[in-house]
């Protein structure tokens, strides 16, 4: 092979004319991937040492999202609230503007990344203790750099800015910014299959809720007002996607299945890279570090993600 994956994955996935080797992961094990690397992210949205790098910023730590919106955007660069809104797709765009508006300004995207990252690695050190440097985990970030280091990124701006990013050499760190690629990656194709669908943000919402996804009160963290959310439910209702009453009709649960198989064959190929064997390897070696992140207690027992229910 003339070039190495890392190599390849600069121009966004294996090398041309490479084919990808023949593999038995199930769909079943993509969406086992994602429910297990998502809390892994996930951390750092919630961790005290998050807030505490966040209030070293100057940014605000009275709720989550004065930190969340720089924390995931700043791979991206010092974009602005629209091109943040697009890539995040079901966030109200007032709600961006809100606590992105002039935060350049205020700090750099480098400042931001080097934040989390050490944010990153005092969460994990707190969490997982001695096991933080475990052959374990090592060897689960070895693994799971190797599917990020397969993931296609083009058509996706969040996976691929994060990818362009140097990997960190400590291997708690190595495995957070894996899960990261991984998480986007797959993020960013779920917003390819909810546009191929014909959901826009707020319908995006409004459907998920409407399958017991997670609640009204949860999608509405996301910074749409009344009145769009019913515009969208009527706007459902008309396609026979939703009852009068808001719950999704068959056709609107088998609308959302299809988005949800559409993602994780979208999401499939870095698990596909790595084979069915090295896949489960990674799933059995997560399993330890998923289990002590949901025991941290630091992560909301139901979110808009739907995790456990999709």
């Amino acid at each position: 092979m003339s070039k190495s994956v890392s190599e390849a994955h600069a121009v966004g996935g294996p090398v041309a004319g490479e084919s990808l080797p023949e593999s038995g992961v199930e769909p079943s094990r993509v969406r086992q991937l994602w429910h297990l690397l998502e809390p892994l992210h996930a951390v750092l949205y919630y961790a005290p040492e998050a807030f505490e790098e966040a209030a070293a910023l100057g940014l605000g730590t009275d709720e989550r999202w004065p930190s969340y919106f720089p924390f995931r955007a700043a791979p991206l660069g010092a974009v602005g609230a629209g091109q943040v809104a697009s890539a995040f797709y079901s966030f109200s765009p007032r709600m961006v503007a809100r606590y992105m508006d002039a935060v350049w300004d205020r700090v750099s995207p480098g400042d931001v990344l080097a934040a989390r990252e050490r944010a990153v690695g005092r969460a994990y050190e707190a969490i997982f203790d001695d096991r933080a440097a475990s052959p374990e985990l090592a060897e689960a970030a070895a693994l799971a750099r190797r599917a990020a280091e397969a993931a296609n990124t083009a058509g996706r701006p969040l996976a691929a800015a994060n990818a362009g990013l140097a990997w960190p050499e400590a291997p708690h760190l190595l495995l957070w910014h894996a899960a990261t690629i991984l998480r986007e990656h797959r993020g960013d194709g779920h917003l390819a299959a909810l546009l191929v669908a014909g959901l826009d943000p707020v319908e995006s919402l409004v459907s998920f809720a409407a399958i017991g996804a997670a609640s009204r009160e949860r999608f509405e963290s996301r910074g749409w007002s009344d009145e769009e959310w019913t515009a969208a439910q009527r706007r459902l209702v008309s396609r026979g996607l939703l009852a009068e009453d808001g719950t999704a009709t068959e056709a609107g649960r088998e609308l959302r299945r299809r988005v949800e198989r559409h993602t994780d064959e979208l999401a499939a190929a870095p698990w596909q890279f790595l084979g069915p064997d090295a896949t489960a390897r990674l799933a059995e070696l997560l399993g330890e570090f998923w289990v002590a992140v949901l025991g941290s207690g630091l992560l909301p027992s139901e979110t808009t993600l739907g995790i456990g229910k999709v």
